[in-house]
């Protein structure tokens, strides 16, 4: 018995310690640069510039999120995958390779995080902007042309 309590007291100081960590690092905003920036609305993903290296893995990754969250039958890994070969056949360097994925991942489950509490999420509209730009993706097209559905 004396050992549980032990371990009880052990937790519960590791408990209080992590939570102390937490709040210093969201004082001064290192967990921004750990996690990167938030999900990104509809008007900011629809306004990125297309020269921004980033708008691309971003846009895909939100539409990927977006299209999960709406129901549409498709692979998500699978178009992950499409989409990070297609920037390497690009000649995307292998640091920037990593930046492009990071982006991926960080929107689509960030996006998933935002809109799952919604439950009007999928409209009419929106889910027909989702498939147009879906499509293209599914097609291996993954031109810089595509503007994010809103």
């Amino acid at each position: 018995m004396r050992g549980t309590k032990t371990g009880i007291t052990r937790a519960a100081t590791a408990g209080i310690a992590a939570a102390l960590l937490g709040s210093m690092l969201l004082g001064c905003s290192t967990v921004d640069r750990i996690r990167g920036p938030k999900a990104p609305s509809d008007t900011e993903v629809g306004n990125m510039a297309p020269e921004d290296p980033l708008a691309l893995p971003v846009q895909v990754g939100w539409t990927s999120a977006r299209a999960s969250y709406c129901g549409f039958v498709f692979n998500p890994d699978q178009l992950r995958a499409d989409f990070l070969a297609s920037e390497q056949r690009l000649g995307t360097a292998p640091d920037q390779m990593q930046k492009v994925e990071r982006a991926y991942d960080y929107t689509r489950q960030s996006v998933l995080d935002k809109i799952k509490g919604d439950p009007n999420y999928c409209n009419k509209e929106r889910t027909a902007a989702i498939r147009a730009d879906l499509n293209r993706y599914l097609v291996g097209d993954f031109s810089a042309a595509a503007r994010a559905a809103r």
